[in-house]
């Protein structure tokens, strides 16, 4: 069993040091319940690290609601990248608009057209960014660091909760009162756009409802990704 305090001690370590070192760093958050830690974390403290999302055009209602909930609770609007009309438009076109059902290759360039590339423009002219997750997530994850080279996007790259566990995420949100998306009281561990998101049933891994027709190894949007790899590269520790 984990110390939440040492776990949480440690966050917040990482989080001043990046806003100390690698100013300006971005947090992408995918409004689910290991970012909201993130965000509780961040604007709490009063950190100049900014805070933003893809807006694909296929989220959750519920994950929307969020949006508002960091406006109420801390006075925050969080900044929204959404994709280029042109690119979803000649995709649907030419695919059909559910055509990443149909394989690998297809959900893969739909995920790049709807968030790789917002995510793209997010971070342009930032020297590192933030992300919510964990080594416990998914195989695609378990050698993950908490700090990291990213060659695709020539930054530092930081994953802050890669040590903690889905117990620490939801310790710490109750014991804080952090706002959350509503679909994880409805069996969504894990949450992206609707389309490709299901609840999970008691016992599943928690990253099963994510593209569950897929095999485990490639479920992962390219947001993670080299060259269509996941690269893990360490960065010079602290």
């Amino acid at each position: 069993m984990s110390d939440i305090s040492a776990l949480v001690a440690d966050t917040r370590a990482t989080l001043v040091r990046i806003a100390a070192d690698f100013s300006p760093a971005v947090f992408a958050s995918s409004l689910a319940a290991e970012d909201m830690v993130l965000t509780d974390m961040i604007l709490r403290a009063g950190l100049p690290i900014k805070i933003f999302s893809l807006e694909t055009g296929r989220l959750h209602p519920e994950t929307l609601d969020v949006l508002a909930q960091v406006k109420a609770v801390y006075g925050y609007s969080i900044e929204l990248y959404k994709p280029i009309d042109e690119l979803v438009n000649t995709y649907v076109a030419a695919n059909g608009i559910n055509a990443f059902y149909n394989s690998v290759e297809m959900r893969r360039e739909c995920c790049r057209i709807r968030k790789v590339e917002p995510l793209g423009r997010a971070l342009a002219g930032n020297k590192a960014w933030v992300t919510g997750q964990r080594r416990a997530q998914s195989t695609t994850r378990a050698q993950l660091d908490v700090q990291e080279d990213d060659p695709a996007h020539g930054m530092t790259k930081f994953n802050p909760l890669a040590d903690w566990s889905e117990d620490d995420v939801w310790n710490y949100i109750r014991a804080n009162d952090v706002p959350y998306n509503a679909l994880h009281d409805q069996g969504f561990p894990s949450i992206g756009c609707a389309p490709c998101t299901r609840a999970v049933e008691p016992g599943e891994d928690i990253r099963a409802g994510r593209w569950w027709w897929e095999n485990p190894d490639s479920k992962e949007c390219g947001l993670h990704m080299v060259d269509g790899k996941l690269i893990r590269i360490k960065s010079v520790a602290a």
